[in-house]
């Protein structure tokens, strides 16, 4: 029996989605691409705007026109924040949600043997254990997420992810050795640790998001290790002190800011206001010289005037982020936002949105520009014609003329030419 996957959504649904397929293998079915016919197709959901659960339902109605004997599942976020909606969806056999999803195999055997449809839902309570299967490989070659956290208890007033993904809960030191392990094992050499928060890594627990890189450094196979998103309010100096004792922790901070004026900042219940998050990247930025901060900005939110906007704008102009992810803000059912009544005419949003990406694109620029001479280590990953093609340790992609098979190795290089969004060198 063959099963393929479409993955919406962050990087934990890609975790997920690699958990998920080691469970499949382990009950004796074949993983294959999504181009292909397959006996079982499993689409796991985002549901952190109302676009991504549109996108969902596009796909699960794509997959249905074009696999009429398939069995469909549908699990992830969009599942467990709108279970009944999600139930409705009557192109998939097996809806189940993210919660159970350890449960998924068994469900597609059920289904086999009596053709009845299936659908598991169990709503997240406080309490809940970290029960996330763990992974031994994973689809990138050289560089592996490892999920080591899940939950958010934040409530931010534009999100619906609590409601998706319930409180925080982490996974064991002792788990994410032996998982860390598996992968070094298997062959990769760089982790990416990730979360649903991940800075609240440890919570109501005695370990913390340093305790994870230092248990990931011990692992002699593991050459480089990074961390997905944080939320600023939750860095601390002690924090960044311990993080620039690991050898291995690459310098790049992904400090979720989402809005640059603190007008906005407080409708969105952030936890924050720009004078803290201007002086903590002050503060990473003298403890770590060379590093990058990349960042998500909304443009658009609800009650956001023309002028907090440009408040916002210039916050961004004034950081001179590495990169930025920017869209627009999309009402979310279930949301506190969503009651909201100033709401800004998605044209209006569009318009921001170029204006914001391009004071962006400005920065990446300059941040790349000043790359020029400069020698780094690179990891490269993947071949691509002529070249061999890695990321520095502040995850700016480079590519080096080579005719030797440097995949998967770390070499050091001189920048020789800068461009929008890549680098060019030379190996020393």
């Amino acid at each position: 029996m063959k099963v393929c996957f479409h993955t919406l959504g962050c990087k934990v649904n890609q975790y997920e989605t690699q958990a998920m397929k080691e469970l499949f293998q382990k009950n004796g079915y074949s993983v294959c691409d999504n181009n292909g016919f397959a006996d079982v197709i499993v689409i796991n959901s985002c549901s952190v705007t109302a676009e991504s659960d549109r996108k969902t339902r596009q796909l699960l109605r794509k997959c249905r026109k074009e696999n009429q004997n398939a069995v469909i599942v549908l699990t992830g976020c969009m599942v467990q924040a709108f279970p009944e909606k999600s139930n409705a969806l009557e192109q998939a056999d097996i809806v189940i949600g993210n919660k159970d999803f350890s449960r998924i195999t068994d469900s597609v055997n059920d289904f086999l043997r009596t053709n009845k449809r299936i659908y598991i839902y169990n709503k997240h309570t406080s309490g809940d254990n970290y029960t996330t299967p763990e992974i031994s490989d994973f689809e990138e070659r050289t560089r592996a997420y490892v999920k080591i956290e899940d939950g958010c208890d934040r409530f931010c007033s534009y999100c619906i992810i609590p409601f998706a993904r319930g409180r925080v809960r982490s996974k064991s030191l002792d788990d994410l050795k032996a998982e860390a392990s598996r992968l070094a094992d298997n062959g990769f050499s760089e982790i990416v640790l990730v979360g649903i928060n991940l800075s609240a890594y440890g919570k109501n627990e005695d370990f913390n998001i340093c305790d994870a890189v230092e248990t990931v450094e011990k692992i002699d196979a593991i050459k480089r290790i990074r961390l997905g998103s944080l939320e600023p309010d939750h860095i601390t100096d002690d924090m960044l002190l311990r993080l620039k004792k690991a050898d291995k922790f690459c310098p790049q901070f992904h400090l979720s800011l989402q809005s640059g004026c603190d007008e906005t900042l407080k409708r969105m219940n952030r936890k924050y206001d720009t004078a803290f998050y201007e002086d903590l990247v002050r503060r990473i930025r003298k403890i770590f010289p060379d590093c990058s901060i990349t960042t998500d900005v909304m443009v658009g939110f609800s009650g956001e005037t023309v002028e907090e906007f440009e408040k916002s704008l210039e916050f961004v102009k004034k950081i001179g982020f590495a990169r930025v992810h920017i869209f627009p803000y999309s009402r979310r059912s279930g949301t506190l936002a969503d009651t909201f009544t100033d709401h800004v005419p998605n044209a209006e949003k569009a318009r921001r949105a170029k204006l914001m990406s391009d004071i962006a694109k400005t920065g990446e620029r300059e941040y790349i520009k000043n790359l020029m001479g400069k020698e780094k280590p690179v990891l490269f990953e993947t071949p691509e014609g002529e070249f061999a093609v890695g990321y520095t340790e502040d995850y700016i992609r480079v590519k080096v003329k080579t005719d030797k098979d440097l995949i998967g190795k770390i070499m050091t290089v001189r920048i020789t030419d800068t461009f929008d969004d890549y680098c060019t060198a030379t190996v020393i």
